[in-house]
């Protein structure tokens, strides 16, 4: 189990024990810690687990390992060290934050048995939030991607994986670009063009919370759907049918769907042309939201009424696309990563 970390001293410890108490055999796990420029105390907690768990096994290699180096190289460079260590067949990528059921590791690598899959994505579950005020909003955003994903499975392959919980073939796994967002995103992608399937396991499960506010789910996203942008930079041939067997579904998953603010004014703008009833009406429809929006934005009280936050809810994450795209093309997608450990947040 990988797990890169960046001044996670908050968490670390509990991420460590979580992962301890699997129901998965001890002398077969293999914990890695990968601590990227830590400068607080997260390596001295890792280094007391070590000690403390590292004899209850009876297998000649440690159960908790501390890889620390400085300064800060960013998440890919932090993943491809852990890679190259690891001693595993099976590669389980995990974050600091978030927790798994006990059974998780068992689920994900009994999917295994069948030697043409490569990645396995387990499901994320968004636990109960007490003061987010998008939770409902992001808990419907969240119940729709991972029917997409479902339905991906079942026809084939994900286009991606969880980032809090994957697993993949150690064999099948190509080194990151340094830059690179999105490696949850990018390695299942890699696999599937060597000829394998992705999946996507309901059964093994990890435990999150959702963001508190919109103000800090909108840097989680303008950094996510840059990252979408940038797989084309540092992958081109997924979105070549010659090169990706999946490169329709990688588009319309991946990209198409960031390409929503674009199709919403053109809409407008369209639809203004034409006097039709259905067009007036649709029209007065959408200056209605666009209304609401700029109610809930003014007026932030006003988002209690679950019409004005599922809007504004909606219309932020379009600016997060339009956001993401600029950041994409202005070439700040970023080496660097910092820990959020807001609710809902990834650590990249």
């Amino acid at each position: 189990v990988l797990i890169a970390a960046r001044n996670e001293e908050n968490n670390i410890g509990i991420r460590i024990k979580n992962l301890i108490v699997q129901d998965y055999p001890e002398n077969k796990l293999e914990i890695i810690i990968i601590s990227d420029g830590s400068s607080d105390r997260t390596n001295t907690i890792v280094e007391q687990l070590s000690n403390e768990f590292n004899d209850r096994t009876d297998k000649r290699d440690n159960l908790v390992n501390l890889i620390s180096y400085a300064p800060s190289r960013g998440k890919p460079y932090a993943i491809n060290m852990g890679v190259a260590k690891a001693k595993g067949e099976i590669i389980v990528f995990a974050d600091c934050r978030q927790r798994f059921a006990k059974n998780a590791v068992t689920e994900l690598v009994a999917n295994f048995n069948d030697e043409g899959i490569g990645c396995v994505s387990g499901e994320l579950v968004f636990e109960e939030s007490h003061g987010s005020s998008i939770e409902k909003e992001m808990g419907m955003y969240w119940k729709f991607e991972k029917n997409i994903r479902k339905l991906e499975s079942r026809t084939g392959s994900v286009m991606g994986a969880t980032g809090a919980i994957y697993a993949i073939r150690r064999t099948l796994f190509q080194l990151l670009p340094e830059e690179t967002v999105l490696d949850d995103v990018l390695t299942p992608m890699n696999i599937i063009m060597q000829g394998y399937r992705t999946v996507f396991d309901g059964s093994a499960v990890a435990y999150d919370k959702v963001s508190k506010d919109v103000a800090k789910e909108w840097k989680r996203k303008v950094r996510t759907l840059a990252g979408n942008w940038q797989l084309l930079s540092l992958s081109p041939a997924l979105a070549l049918p010659w090169m990706n067997h999946y490169w329709w579904r990688f588009l319309s998953h991946k990209i198409f769907r960031i390409l929503v603010p674009a199709a919403l004014v053109t809409l407008l703008a369209s639809g203004l042309q034409l006097s039709s009833p259905f067009h007036i009406i649709f029209n007065w429809f959408q200056l209605t939201i666009y209304s609401v929006v700029l109610l809930g934005f003014a007026v932030p009280a006003t988002r209690k009424f679950r019409f004005i936050n599922l809007s504004y809810f909606f219309i932020v994450l379009n600016l997060a696309a339009v956001a993401g795209f600029w950041t994409w093309i202005i070439g700040q997608c970023g080496k660097t990563w910092e820990p959020n450990s807001a609710p809902g947040g990834k650590n990249k």
